[in-house]
């Protein structure tokens, strides 16, 4: 018997979306073991202050980055949406299973949704590219800024803290929470994160054995979206002190890409978009990075 060790963060949602995906890769490959090695990474250790003042995503990968780096495990279980554009030297992100939906959610204590929540409610998020879709959408709301797990942020909202929050409903999914959302939210509205709801599954480059056992779970349709949308990210140079966003969907036999850029305090929101032939992973990239230069310019 095989057997492989996965490297995941230790939050629930964390926790969830990696035993998922072991269950499925145990399933896909008879005579396969998988066990489990939790990190507390920096991102989960800093929770008093935003993300973009402590170093950005990065920094809920970069410990289980450093465990495949030294050996103590064969892969990493990401969310996608957290990974930076830059992988280090010797890792690979191998595997992009089939993506649960993207789309953000609004979650309020009375059932209102977006539109018919009063003016000055307050809605929790640390994220600037969610303030600045509600700075489009309803700039007669008050932004607070609200970290933590989801856990911990369904619990501020229920004790008042704040009047609504905002969340990735394929976490909401994958915990089993999806009843609490009380709005789904059309990317028309709010654009997702890019990434969002897709994992990247990452481990060293040269190991070719897991890369093989890795490989059944691949879905080639979320890797070009994925990519498309990294493509964006790239040419932004964008980081957690900018908001961002892009959306690929697969549409009849081609691709279709939004991306959103705005200003750090969210005025000056760009919006753009592509529709191309279905294209391969490399081609979607560069559709990515030819899509998020025209934001530059504009």
């Amino acid at each position: 018997m095989t057997r492989l060790i996965l490297a995941t963060r230790r939050s629930a949602l964390a926790l969830a979306q990696s035993r998922a995906f072991a269950r499925a890769l145990v399933e896909a490959s008879p005579g396969l073991d998988v066990g489990e090695l939790e990190v507390v990474t920096s991102g989960d250790k800093i929770t008093d202050r935003p993300l973009q003042e402590v170093g950005g995503k990065g920094l809920f990968v970069k410990e289980l980055e450093e465990a495949l780096l030294d050996g103590r495990a064969h892969f990493a279980v990401h969310s996608y949406k957290d990974v930076p554009a830059v992988i280090p030297d010797g890792l690979v992100i191998t595997c992009v299973p089939r993506r649960e939906d993207p789309r953000d959610v609004f979650i309020t204590r009375t059932g209102a949704t977006l539109a018919d929540l009063p003016a000055g409610a307050r809605v929790g998020t640390s994220s600037l590219r969610r303030a600045a879709a509600i700075g489009v959408a309803r700039p007669d709301l008050v932004i607070v800024p609200l970290r933590g797990n989801v856990d911990t942020r369904l619990r501020k909202l229920d004790e008042g803290h704040v009047d609504a929050i905002v969340l990735a409903l394929a976490g909401l999914r994958r915990l089993g929470l999806e009843r609490r959302a009380t709005e789904i939210l059309d990317p028309a509205v709010m654009l997702p994160a890019i990434g969002q709801g897709a994992l990247g599954i990452e481990c060293r480059e040269a190991d070719e054995e897991t890369r093989r056992a890795l490989a059944p779970l691949d879905d080639p349709e979320t890797s070009v979206r994925v990519a498309a949308e990294r493509g964006v990210m790239v040419a932004l140079g964008a980081d957690c002190r900018t908001p961002v966003a892009a959306h690929a969907v697969r549409v009849n036999e081609g691709l279709w890409l939004r991306a959103m850029i705005a200003e750090a305090d969210g005025t000056r929101p760009r919006m753009g978009e592509r529709r191309v032939a279905w294209p391969s992973a490399a081609e979607a990239t560069r559709v990515g990075l030819d899509l998020g230069q025209e934001l530059l310019r504009a």
